[in-house]
C-alpha cells in the first residue's frame, strides 16, 4: 500500500481519531504516503504532522467537490478511507481511481474505537493497542513555560451557559467561586495554568488582577499547537470535553472530564487512558467532586 487518501472533513478532535489509524498504515507500511482530505476546522493542524504526506481542503459546496473530484482523479490510490462518514466524502471518493475504498459508518452504534478495529480488519492489518500512543513523537519547540508539577484548567465557551448548549447543565462559576478553585489548587502545592484558546470568556476578566502570579498564570489567544503544548506539559487536565481531551489521553495525562450526562461521551472516550469524568452541575457542587479527584 504505497498510496492512502483518507478523508477526515470535520474537527480537530476528530482528526486525533484518525491518527490511531494512521499510525497502524505507517507500522504495515512504513513508505506509504498518506494524504488527509480535510475542512477548514482541521485543515492547518492536521498539516503540522510529519506523518502527512499532504492535506487538501473540502468545503461543504458543490463546486468545491467537483473541483476536488477533477483535482484527485488525476492519481492512482491503492487505498481510499472515508473515516469521517460523511456523505460528501462518500460523494467524493466515488468518482476517484482506487484500489480498494472503505467505508466508515460514524453511528452512536459503535464506539470510535470499534470503527477503527473494523477499518483495520478490512484493510487486512491487525489492530493493536500501541496506535493509541500516537502523539509519542510529536515534539514542540515553543512556548516556555514557567511552571512544573502544574494543572492546566481549560476554560472555553463550554464554561459559559450563554455561549453553549443551552440545554445542558449550567456550570458556569461566579467570579468568587472561580478565584476560590484556583486558590484551592494552588493550596494543593500545585501550580495552575489557565488556558483559553482563541475563545474570548468574561470568566476570567474581573479576577486576573486577584490570582496569586507567583503560582497561576493565565494564557489567552493560543493556537492549537501552543494548547497542546500547553496539555503535554501537565499533571493533569481539568476541561470540559473537547480536542485537547484526546491529547492528554495519548500522553496519558491524567484528566478531569466535564461532561453532561444526556450525551453518549462513550462512544468518543471508551479508548481513554488515566480518565477521569464529571457530569454537569452547579459549579459548587462540581467544584467539591473535582478536588475529590485531584
Amino acid at each position: 500500500m504505497e498510496s492512502v487518501l483518507l478523508f477526515r472533513t470535520d474537527r480537530v478532535g476528530d482528526f486525533l481519531l484518525s491518527l490511531s489509524l494512521i499510525k497502524i498504515i505507517k507500522i504495515n507500511y512504513p513508505n506509504s504516503k498518506i494524504t488527509v482530505v480535510a475542512s477548514k476546522k482541521n485543515y492547518d493542524y492536521i498539516r503540522s504532522f510529519d506523518e502527512i504526506h499532504d492535506v487538501v481542503l473540502l468545503n461543504n459546496s458543490l463546486f468545491s467537490k467537483l473541483n476536488l473530484i477533477f483535482k484527485l482523479r488525476k492519481n492512482n490510490y491503492d487505498t481510499v478511507i472515508v473515516h469521517d462518514g460523511k456523505n460528501r466524502s462518500r460523494f467524493v471518493s466515488f468518482f476517484l481511481k482506487y484500489k480498494k475504498r472503505i467505508l466508515c459508518f460514524t453511528n452512536l452504534i459503535d464506539t470510535q474505537l470499534d470503527i477503527i478495529r473494523k477499518a483495520c480488519n478490512d484493510l487486512g492489518m491487525t489492530y493493536h493497542n500501541s496506535c493509541l500512543d500516537f502523539l509519542e513523537n510529536r515534539k514542540h519547540t515553543f512556548i516556555d513555560i514557567p511552571f512544573s508539577n502544574y494543572v492546566q484548567l481549560h476554560i472555553d465557551e463550554k464554561w459559559s451557559h450563554k455561549k453553549y448548549i443551552k440545554k445542558y447543565v449550567n456550570i458556569e462559576p461566579t467570579d468568587v467561586q472561580l478565584l476560590d478553585f484556583i486558590n484551592k489548587i494552588i493550596s494543593k502545592d500545585r501550580n495552575i495554568i489557565i488556558t483559553t484558546g482563541k475563545i474570548k470568556t468574561k470568566l476570567l476578566t474581573n479576577i486576573k488582577n486577584k490570582i496569586n502570579s507567583d503560582k497561576a498564570i493565565i494564557l489567552e489567544n493560543q493556537n492549537l499547537l501552543e494548547l497542546e503544548n500547553v496539555v503535554f506539559k501537565s499533571n493533569l487536565l481539568i476541561t470540559c470535553h473537547g480536542w485537547i481531551s484526546h491529547i492528554a489521553s495519548a500522553r496519558k495525562i491524567k484528566q478531569i472530564d466535564i461532561i453532561d450526562e444526556q450525551y453518549p461521551y462513550n462512544k468518543w472516550t471508551s479508548h481513554f487512558r488515566n480518565y477521569n469524568y464529571l457530569f454537569r452541575k452547579s459549579f459548587v457542587n462540581l467544584s467539591d467532586e473535582i478536588f475529590k479527584l485531584i
